[in-house]
């Protein structure tokens, strides 16, 4: 029987901010990753392609959604790059013992303020404050492994150990 190891959830997780400083319970929705496309048609080509440029990325915005406003709410306002880590266990089931393990999965990012969402006043009720930031930078790792690493503005984007701008920066003198 073949060994099946299956990822089945994210047991729970940790927020923090600068590598030590707890963030409290939060909630994360981590950014979408869309290539920056340029529209490419004429001869060789039976019509339009939407070609992704190596590397380069929109927008990308990480959200942390808080049940009340808190003090890392606000000091998230600060204008300037934050260093966050968001550090969870995942949980792995491997079919052919019938036993469960976890994984480690670390996602940091650096990134700058967009909004500040306060929230509101309502009696026996979460606030719903939350802040999202403009991702400039973002590393995966699994179990010790580099799965992603993009870093817009040191032209990085490394995909499971692959580093895809390593030309184009030779190319650039970068």
């Amino acid at each position: 029987m073949a060994q099946m190891q299956i990822p089945e959830k994210l047991i729970n997780f940790t927020v923090y901010r600068d590598g030590n400083e707890y963030l409290g319970a939060s909630d994360i929705t981590l950014p979408t990753l869309q290539a920056m496309t340029q529209t490419i048609s004429g001869a060789g080509i039976a019509g339009e392609i939407d070609s992704p440029t190596l590397g380069h990325f929109g927008s990308m915005t990480v959200t942390l959604n808080w049940r009340t406003v808190e003090r890392s709410t606000i000091r998230l306002l600060q204008q300037k790059a934050h260093a966050l880590d968001f550090r969870g266990s995942i949980q792995v089931y491997d079919s052919s013992s019938g036993t469960i393990r976890t994984a480690g999965l670390k996602v940091s990012v650096r990134a700058l303020p967009k909004t500040g969402n306060l929230g509101n006043f309502q009696a026996a009720n979460p606030m719903g404050s939350s802040n999202e930031l403009e991702v400039t930078y973002i590393k995966i790792v699994q179990d010790g492994v580099t799965l992603l690493e993009l870093d817009k503005f040191n032209f990085i984007f490394k995909v499971d150990g692959v580093d895809m701008l390593a030309n184009v920066r030779s190319q650039l003198g970068l």
